[in-house]
């Protein structure tokens, strides 16, 4: 059985990871974190106390054969707070593991990118002959974010002996989501579940929120192949735009909507992207195959995190569950 160490391991999509990887038994996970109590008292939660967890300076320390990243920010009002700081951040760590693969060159690395490498431009999709577009001369704080990962990515590209694979990331969605988190499907679930009215711009945008399952079903397709060196972006059967998810979320959940002409709150840590999804399918070289569109994420995701929010809310102050 592969040993897999998980650093960023109490990230919402690490951990999610971590739930798949631990549902089919095919890994042993060595989990890495910088908050180790938290993490432990999550996987307590979860019924996964025997797997080991370390803080980050300890890691090259436990022999393992593939080391996926998960060191960042998903949420964009957090990324805006980090600013520069992100820089530094992603660096360190990646520096800490490219040291240990020198040592140990048959080693997987596997680096969680984001579809920001390509820059805040998104007038239409990503694809293969797509270039970063970095404001060289204008960089603001959108900016940092995408160049943190572009130049993680170039380092990547000429270590070109090293058998690592960045994994560029534009959505993902799932039933763990935080919905105090600032995306725009945060902000449809906390509408529907307040019994607020969803305020936003008219303007159109496409996105492609990737499955829990469909992220698993990729990692193990890359750990499975041959060693590459290589970069790829995920995908779904087929993103979404803004129109058709307000629509289905209307007629599933009752969602209420309007459209306003100035945003009430701006969190945009990384630049507007009308077209944020990607038709460069190198994945499938893997043998990934999705099993999942965007908005079946989306439905079937939001659903589970609302029965959730509505139990919740239905019990009586001061109710405390039965512990068995």
């Amino acid at each position: 059985m592969k040993r897999i160490a998980i650093l960023g391991a109490s990230s919402q999509i690490a951990k999610d990871f971590i739930l798949s990887a631990s549902a089919v038994k095919e890994y042993e996970l060595i989990l890495y974190a910088r908050d180790i109590p938290g993490l432990r008292a999550w996987l307590s939660e979860k019924a996964l106390t025997a797997l080991n967890v370390f803080a980050y300076k300890n890691y090259g320390k436990q022999d393992h054969e593939v080391v996926m990243n998960f060191i960042g920010v998903g949420d964009p009002s957090k990324a805006a707070a980090m600013g520069a700081s992100i820089l530094e951040v992603t660096l360190e760590y990646d520096q800490m593991v490219l040291r240990e693969l020198k040592k140990n060159p048959t080693r997987k690395y596997l680096f969680l990118s984001s579809g920001a490498a390509y820059g805040s431009v998104f007038e239409v999709p990503a694809h293969y002959d797509s270039s970063a577009a970095i404001p060289i001369n204008s960089i603001t704080t959108q900016d940092y974010y995408s160049v943190a990962k572009i130049h993680a990515e170039v380092c990547h590209r000429a270590a070109s002996s090293m058998p690592i694979v960045d994994i560029r990331i534009f959505n993902y969605f799932s039933k763990t989501q935080d919905i105090n988190a600032r995306f725009f499907v945060t902000d449809v679930i906390r509408a529907i579940r307040d019994n607020d009215v969803l305020r936003t711009l008219p303007q159109d945008m496409t996105r492609d929120y990737l499955h829990p399952q469909d992220f698993y079903n990729l990692v193990h397709c890359i750990i499975q192949s041959p060693n590459k060196n290589v970069a790829i972006d995920c995908y779904t059967l087929s993103p979404v735009s803004k129109y058709d998810l307000l629509n289905k979320m209307s007629e599933k959940f009752g969602l209420r909507y309007a459209f306003i002409d100035t945003p009430l709150v701006s969190v945009n840590a990384t630049g507007a992207k009308p077209h944020y999804y990607s038709n460069y399918y190198a994945a499938a070289e893997f043998g990934y195959k999705p099993l999942y569109s965007s908005l079946e994420t989306v439905l079937n995701e939001s659903a589970a995190i609302l029965e959730v929010q509505l139990n919740q809310a239905a019990k009586p102050t001061g109710q405390v569950d039965e512990i068995y």
